[in-house]
Formats: C-alpha cells, structure tokens, sequence
C-alpha cells in the first residue's frame, strides 16, 4: 500500500508558522478579592502569559491557575458555551470567558467579576441564586387547571408556537444581559432581559392558562416589564443571540394592551 503524507494547506502551514514566532506576551489583569477576608480591600493583579494559536480565555484562565497561581478563583463547566457559568466583564463588556479568543483581544485585557450578583471570589459570582429567585417572582411554571393524564396523547402544538418557545428556552441563564443592564445595576429587584424573556415563554405556550391580567399584576411593574430604560445593553451582549429586544417589546405590548382595557373598564 502506498503510503502518502498528509499536509496541511500552505496557508494554514504559513499562519501557523508565522503565528509561533511572533506569539505576543498577554498581560491579563484580574480583579482580586475574597469576601470572606473584608479587611483586603479588592485589588487587579497582572499575570502574563504566551499566547497560543486558538487561544480562549478559558484556556488563558486555566493556565494561569495551573501554572501561576492555584488560588485563582473563577467558574466554568462546558467550555462550549452551554453552561454559561464563565460569564464575566472582559474589558468593561459582558461575555464567557469560552467564547472569547484572545487574538481578538489587545495584549493588555482586564477581567472582572459580573455586576449585580452576589461575589464568591475574584471572577466567581453566584448567578444561580438571582435566577431562582427570579423563577419564583415570575412563576415560571405551567399555570393550569388540566389534569394531567399519562395516558393521554401529548399535547400538540403548531410549529411557529413551538419554535418561538424554544427560542426563549435557549437562554442559557448566564447573566450576561443582567451584567450589562443599567437598570439592574440601579435597582436590586428589576428582573431584567433574562426575566421578560422567561416571561414571553410562558405567554407564548398555549398550555399556561393565565389571563394578560395577571400577567400585568405579576410583571406590569417598574421591577418588571416597565423597568427597562431601553438602551438594550441585553440584546447586544447576549452570547447565544436571543433577540431579547424582541421578547420585551412582545412582553409590554400585551402588558400596556392589558394596562389599557383594564383602564377603561374602571
């Protein structure tokens, strides 16, 4: 059998080659602090590192923890940006850390720590308590009065329903859009684009069984719906692309139409 030797495009041979001997030293300044020792006042430490072709500052995070130093503090689980546990303030904007390559970033890069929620350590914030809490507030749960049937036929559903259910589903709770919001760096309670978008869910399945009133009396508030002040920091920030703009116009249509008939019946 013939044997032949496999080789990469001369393009990609070059970009390689070219990449390796001019690999940068990144500086990557990191927030510091752990609020279980108050007396340390929060501080930025700079690491360096070489960077590598391919290189997320996911890797760049891990490395550094490896290598330099293992009190290093962050969160990551699936490095495919499905998690979202790596959200964190990369030069002022809000993204995963996963996502983000440093070939698009200068050789200087600043990490910071989510705003809005509750700091563990460093770059590592307890999302999961907000979101939770926003569960409850907004009853993010099938309202009905049906009784369930396991033996009954699933319930059909038309296929636009469907897939505009899904497409608030993929929010992968991550807090990008909240990090980046205005008005919940203001107000401790306003729900933000990840509540209305949980919202809109809920609105859009045809088996929640609860009236735009109710809605309105959940949600129609400066907490809720009628909080945003429209700059749509969210939409711009969210790394899996739900068109939160979209769900909250949605969401405060049906709520100022609500608004409106309950007004004139009055």
């Amino acid at each position: 059998m013939e044997n032949r030797a496999v080789l990469l495009p001369q393009t990609n041979r070059d970009d390689w080659g070219e990449n390796m001997m001019h690999a940068r030293t990144l500086t990557i300044r990191i927030m510091r602090y752990n609020p279980a020792e108050p007396e340390t006042k929060p501080y930025l430490q700079d690491f360096q590192l070489t960077e590598e072709p391919g290189m997320t500052l996911f890797v760049v995070l891990n490395k550094l923890r490896e290598e330099q130093d293992p009190t290093l503090r962050f969160d990551f689980v699936c490095r495919a940006a499905i998690c979202g546990s790596c959200g964190m303030l990369v030069n002022g904007k809000p993204t995963l850390a996963c996502k983000t390559l440093t070939k698009d970033l200068p050789e200087t890069t600043t990490l910071l720590p989510l705003p809005v929620f509750k700091l563990i350590g460093d770059l590592s914030v307890d999302t999961g308590v907000w979101f939770r809490d926003v569960s409850l507030r907004t009853e993010s749960w099938i309202h009905t009065d049906t009784v369930f049937d396991p033996d009954a036929e699933e319930e059909r559903m038309d296929n636009d329903v469907a897939q505009k259910i899904y497409e608030a589903e993929r929010c992968i709770e991550c807090g990008c859009c909240i990090g980046g919001c205005a008005t919940a760096n203001i107000k401790p309670n306003f729900i933000g684009a990840a509540g209305v978008n949980r919202v809109a869910r809920f609105m859009l399945d045809p088996r929640d069984q609860r009236t735009d009133r109710e809605y309105l009396e959940l949600v129609g508030t400066d907490d809720g719906v009628f909080g945003c002040v429209g700059l749509m920091a969210c939409d711009d920030n969210c790394p899996v692309g739900i068109p939160l703009r979209d769900q909250l116009a949605y969401v405060r249509r049906k709520m100022a139409q609500s608004a409106w008939n309950l007004g004139k019946t009055k």
